[in-house]
Order: C-alpha cells, then sequence, then structure tokens
C-alpha cells in the first residue's frame, strides 16, 4: 500500500478514536454510571467498496 493510502488511514482512524472517546466521556459525565456496564457498537463503512465493519464490547462506568 502506499504512503498517502497509510497517512489518510491512520488520519481518519485517528480522528475516530478521539472524537468517538470525546462523545463517550461526554455522554457519561451526564449520567450516573457507578458500577454499570455499557455494551458499545462501532460501524466502519465504505459503500463504494461494500464494506461494512463492526466492532463491539463494553465499556464499564466509573466508580
Amino acid at each position: 500500500m502506499s504512503e498517502d493510502f497509510n497517512m489518510s488511514m491512520r488520519k481518519f482512524l485517528k480522528q475516530v478514536g478521539v472524537t468517538s472517546q470525546q462523545a463517550i466521556e461526554e455522554a457519561m459525565r451526564n449520567t450516573d454510571t457507578a458500577g454499570k456496564t455499557y455494551a458499545v457498537k462501532a460501524v466502519v463503512t465504505i459503500p463504494e467498496l461494500g464494506l461494512s465493519h463492526e466492532v463491539t464490547g463494553e465499556i464499564k462506568g466509573q466508580e
């Protein structure tokens, strides 16, 4: 893969990570999350390539 491809993908994934973390932190800051576990799902799609990639997990609230 080319260097331009690698750089554009890294930039996109960094943006996804940073903005997702900010959104999750904001949502949890306004909610009593103590002792709770939340199911989380992220979906990345590229319609032109027929790609739909899903990642699931859990996030534990702050004590």
